[in-house]
């Protein structure tokens, strides 16, 4: 599929006659807001993902979407920040690790055929960077280092209010680099499914603990992990050996990271941020000893500020940037 481009309207970011659209395409949820180019959030659409409806099912979804929203904001450009290896010059999807059929979709053509705009696609951790970078937790650092650990671990890298961008479709993937010569990468170690089997296996082995009453009461399956937090408050010590571990290994990851990238600041997002200082903190004081000498104690971490928010601001500062 291709889309010409030519006859498309050309509008500057200064003009306040529309405004612009973010789109977050993840693995459970799909979100699409209107806003500004300074990342204000003016509207918000936010809907579950069918996993089995696969591509075919989220397109529905923002097909239904999308023109109402574009036509009720005058909108002028979209911004897309999608949970996988995207090709940023085309707009096109590479590969998708949690749903089916977007291998190779010419998303950004899509979105220009169904709307008229122009449609610009990052991967969600670059637009997270992004957003931080300029409006949240980073913006008084350079560069800025992304670094979320969610359904999976993600990184992305902003130097001088830019993403920095490698050869497509190849950007900072922390969630895939090597931790052992067997193959196991980071999410393997500390990602939301990862920490999920790590609760699901420390209940069995202690089915009396307070991490098995917290489990119980208030955490379905697959979101084990939400039960951390509470425990922890309790002084539970199993939940006190899973957030150390995947702390450590979050760190590990990150020292490759701070040797080759070097960055003031490193940004932590993702749905295990949620847990807040008591991971962040330990994530902290692992760093250094992976770092050589010169470079400790490395990186400030600091927290996300924009949250949930993260990945839809950086789209719409994606779509002013680049429209």
């Amino acid at each position: 599929m291709t889309v010409d481009h030519s006859n498309l309207p050309k509008q500057s970011s200064s003009d306040n006659q529309g405004c612009l659209l973010g789109i977050e395409i993840g693995g459970t949820k799909l979100q699409i807001v209107a806003g500004t180019a300074t990342g204000q959030i003016l509207e918000r659409l936010r809907f579950q993902v069918n996993r089995a409806g696969g591509a075919e099912g989220i397109c529905k979804q923002l097909s239904s979407a999308l023109p109402g929203l574009a036509a009720k904001w005058q909108a002028t450009a979209i911004g897309v920040g999608y949970g996988g290896p995207v090709d940023w010059k085309t707009g096109r999807i590479v590969r998708s690790y949690h749903i089916e059929g977007w291998n190779a979709f010419p998303l950004g053509d899509w979105l220009t055929e169904c709307t008229g705009l122009r449609a610009y696609v990052e991967n969600d951790a670059n637009t997270a960077a992004l957003g931080e970078a300029l409006y949240g937790a980073g913006r008084d650092s350079n560069p800025v280092l992304w670094m979320n650990a969610g359904s999976g671990v993600g990184g992305g890298l902003v130097v001088n209010g830019q993403i920095y961008h490698g050869a497509p479709p190849g950007e900072v993937e922390l969630g895939h680099l090597r931790l052992t010569r067997e193959g196991a990468i980071t999410e393997d170690f500390a990602s939301g499914w990862s920490v999920d089997r790590m609760v699901r296996e420390a209940v069995a082995n202690d089915p009396h603990g307070a991490l098995a009453k917290v489990l119980g009461e208030s955490c379905a399956k697959g979101a084990e992990a939400r039960a951390l937090a509470p425990a922890l408050l309790q002084g539970d010590p199993a939940a006190e050996n899973i957030i150390n571990a995947v702390a450590d290994s979050l760190a590990y990851a990150l020292s490759h990271a701070v040797h080759l990238l070097h960055p003031e600041t490193v940004v932590f997002g993702g749905g295990l941020a949620l847990i807040g200082p008591p991971l962040s903190e330990r994530i902290a004081a692992s760093l250094p000893q992976w770092l050589m000498e010169p470079f400790r104690p490395g990186p400030e971490i600091r927290l996300a500020q924009l949250m949930e928010d993260a990945v839809l601001v950086g789209s719409l500062a994606v779509a002013n940037s680049r429209l």
